[in-house]
């Protein structure tokens, strides 16, 4: 029993730093493919983590033990936050970081509810973005398209290994604040019945709280970036398959030659390649809508917040650097989504290019012509991350976001004032 379990971490652990271990690999060698997708990458990593919570997962009893454990945990640490806002009320700085915190910690709440839901789902979905990824393409932009990947894999986990490098540097200062700041005596400011987070009182109580406080956010804090990572890949991983469907759109002719046969086939076959896509992308829309909805409300108030701590503990340069700490994060998480929104959408917009490209007035037959006709007019509807009734995430209702973040952020300055 023993031997297994140490299997079995050995196996996870491999698992989580697999895409690590892959890119680095990959970079090395300019030759090298990846052997799967980021998303499915960064399934593997939440299920080295031991959760994710899809039908194959849950019907592990061991798994779902595990499972209630850690969401056990973090309600108790809710429930400690909440009670600490209570106790705040009277430092507008301290409740402002307490609320923070609290409101991180319902995201994180309300993202095991969307797994809960949708895994099953997704997981649909990320085998057909593998799939279309170990489609064979032929001909002259196959060479193209490889390069292609190799680029797009490599600039995507450079963005993974920096935002993982930035999380684990908040982490540890969290952890680290009662041993640098008086003010604090625990990572996160709670409350508990009998003053049992006291030092001076319940000395072993407190030590208990303090490590499983540090061993909480460690967890689910890397767990969350895990989850953003897939998330947002899915969305990269059609981007690319746009790509991809352009490139084959430009050598279309040049692979066909003239052959008015080959030329049907490969124009249905690519058409059929960007209804699938379309299709993919109607389904995330569809299974993160709710998702993303709350993203946006979430991100809205933590960064109104953050600024307006940091103007109102611009006097204790510890506090204001810990709400600068969030702030930035928290925008960093809003432009990642916004930015990987954008080129979705402009990529997108570059199939109905491709197709005019691809199309050759003195080849093929009417109906050819008018197949291509019909290709170039529905790619003109750019495809969005929507979240309805909310804009769709891109830069520019990410800058109307800031400027009504900042609208709030000086109400209640002039306010306070």
């Amino acid at each position: 029993m023993t031997e297994q379990q140490s299997e079995l971490k050995k196996g996870n652990w491999d698992r989580f730093w697999s895409p690590f271990l892959e890119a680095w690999a990959l970079f090395k060698d300019p030759a090298a493919q990846s052997t799967h997708i980021i998303a499915y990458l960064a399934r593997d990593q939440m299920k080295a983590l031991c959760f994710y919570t899809n039908s194959e997962e849950r019907r592990v009893s061991r798994k779902v033990i595990w499972h209630y454990y850690i969401v056990i945990q973090l309600a108790i640490s809710l429930v400690s936050l909440c009670l600490g806002v209570l106790e705040s009320m009277d430092d507008i700085a301290s409740l402002g970081r307490d609320l923070v915190f609290t409101i991180t910690t319902i995201f994180i709440f309300l993202r095991i509810v969307f797994f809960a839901q949708y895994a099953d789902d997704l997981d649909v979905v990320i085998d057909a973005l593998e799939d279309i990824y170990h489609w064979k393409i032929k001909g002259p932009g196959s060479e193209e398209v490889r390069v292609t990947q190799r680029i797009r894999f490599l600039m995507f986990m450079s963005l993974i290994v920096a935002w993982f490098i930035f999380l684990i540097s908040f982490i540890l200062i969290k952890i680290s604040t009662p041993f640098w700041m008086e003010s604090q005596i625990l990572p996160f400011h709670v409350a508990w019945p009998f003053q049992l987070h006291d030092p001076s009182k319940h000395p072993i109580t407190y030590a208990i709280i303090f490590v499983s406080q540090s061993t909480t956010v460690l967890y689910w804090l890397i767990w969350l970036g895990a989850v953003e990572n897939m998330a947002v890949s899915i969305f990269f991983e059609l981007t690319s398959s746009l790509r991809v469907l352009c490139i084959e759109l430009r050598n279309l002719q040049e692979l066909c030659q003239g052959d008015e046969n080959l030329l049907a086939r490969e124009l249905f076959r690519l058409t059929k390649f960007h209804q699938r896509i379309i299709s993919i992308s109607d389904s995330c829309n569809n299974i993160f809508n709710g998702a993303f909805i709350m993203q946006m409300l979430v991100n809205f108030v933590l960064v109104s917040l953050s600024l307006f701590e940091v103007l109102v503990a611009r006097k204790n340069p510890q506090v204001a650097a810990e709400y600068l700490i969030v702030m930035l994060m928290t925008l960093g998480h809003l432009s990642f989504w916004s930015k990987f929104g954008d080129m979705f959408s402009e990529e997108s917009e570059q199939v109905a290019l491709a197709v005019y490209e691809a199309y050759d007035p003195t080849v093929g037959s009417f109906k050819i012509h008018r197949h291509f006709r019909f290709f170039i007019q529905r790619a003109q509807t750019p495809l969005i991350m929507s979240a309805s009734p909310f804009p769709s995430f891109n830069m520019v209702n990410y800058m109307f976001i800031l400027k009504q973040c900042y609208s709030i952020m000086t109400l209640l300055t002039r306010t306070l004032e």
